[in-house]
């Protein structure tokens, strides 16, 4: 889960993770096509939920394919968000964690997230997935995206700042039966090869709540 370190880590990093990755260039095509099809489920005009948004790249990114999607932004850390409002100045940007989202049952559409539950546990899973379940709408959509695999990683000197970073791989299966169990069916898994410059592959599941 998102813990006092991990507000730490990106209250950190905030200013240089935003010079450093202001849009989806780092993304490969087939991370995009993901996105692309989770915005396709989504329908037009869809209120969505950048759940982990940090400094609001992927907000550029859902409102490029579809300028009608409403999005918020949801992060722990507010120095992210803070980053995130000189990008975003209209957008709705909202602090809190995954596990205790601070938003009404059935208020979206669908929920993104992007890279957000590597912090949390695979055990610890059915906590946030359970959050996504109540603030989807029926028939609402969530695209979970992460580092593929078992274990945990730690990284230190992330983005030219001298702090750690401690995050946890995902077993794509085990995130598939996770969000079944949360009543969230999986309508896409994929999982793809490392690039050059990553350590590990990637992992990708689309769902839809019933």
């Amino acid at each position: 889960m998102a813990d006092e370190a991990t507000k730490v880590f990106y209250d950190a990093v905030a200013a240089r993770y935003a010079q450093l990755l202001p849009d989806t260039a780092v993304e490969s095509a087939v991370d995009l096509a993901m996105v692309a099809q989770f915005v396709d489920e989504l329908g037009e005009g869809a209120e969505v939920l950048d759940a982990g948004c940090g400094t609001g790249r992927m907000i550029a990114h859902l409102h490029s394919l579809s300028s009608a999607l409403s999005v918020t932004g949801l992060d722990v850390s507010p120095q992210m968000l803070r980053e995130a409002r000189v990008a975003h100045p209209q957008s709705r940007l909202v602090e809190g964690a995954l596990e205790a989202l601070p938003f009404a049952d059935v208020e979206f559409g669908g929920v993104l997230a992007w890279y957000s539950i590597i912090h949390t546990p695979p055990h610890e899973l059915h906590r946030v997935l359970g959050e996504f379940h109540r603030v989807l709408r029926p028939g609402g959509v969530a695209l979970l995206a992460y580092q593929a695999g078992t274990g945990e990683r730690s990284t230190s000197g992330a983005y030219g700042v001298d702090v750690e970073l401690h995050a946890f791989l995902h077993h794509s299966p085990y995130v598939a039966a996770a969000l079944e169990a949360a009543g969230l069916h999986p309508i896409a898994v994929l999982d793809r090869d490392a690039r050059r410059g990553e350590r590990h592959g990637q992992g990708f599941v689309l769902a839809r709540r019933a």
